[in-house]
């Protein structure tokens, strides 16, 4: 069980990593004026989506091994508001694969400050993740 957790923890850090970088990457890739540094951004965008995609799906993976060794948590109203905030995290991935193809394409519609914006919500899920598992308050 404990190995399971641990697996999570640090598949959920690989996860984020990319959750809270790559929209760092679309700020510059946004901003950019010349087709060198527009090619080598979208280059590095699909490199770390990649990554990003292992991460999460082992975080998952793992999250799910481990509420199948403890069906009792699906039974917590903190377990129900996590599990809510892991499937907006997953939309919020699958709306960084979009941009990611959006940048590489040339569709971009995000402006900088809007991208700032959008990457401060991952930080916010987490610090909500980690409040509802340490102090499990419902």
């Amino acid at each position: 069980m404990l190995w399971l957790k641990a697996f999570h923890v640090v598949f959920v850090v690989t996860w984020f990593a990319g959750l809270f970088y790559l929209p760092r990457l679309f700020v510059h890739h946004a901003e950019a004026t010349q087709p060198d540094v527009h090619a080598r951004l979208a280059t590095m965008e699909r490199r770390l989506l990649v990554m990003t995609h292992i991460g999460g799906t082992l975080a998952l993976l793992f999250g799910l091994l481990t509420l199948w060794q403890m069906p009792a948590w699906l039974a917590a109203g903190w377990m129900h508001a996590k599990l809510a905030l892991v499937l907006a995290l997953v939309a919020y991935h699958v709306q960084l694969a979009r941009m990611v193809r959006q940048f590489a394409a040339g569709t971009n519609h995000w402006s900088g400050r809007a991208l700032r914006i959008f990457n401060e919500l991952p930080a916010l899920a987490l610090v909500a993740i980690v409040v509802l598992v340490v102090v499990k308050p419902f």
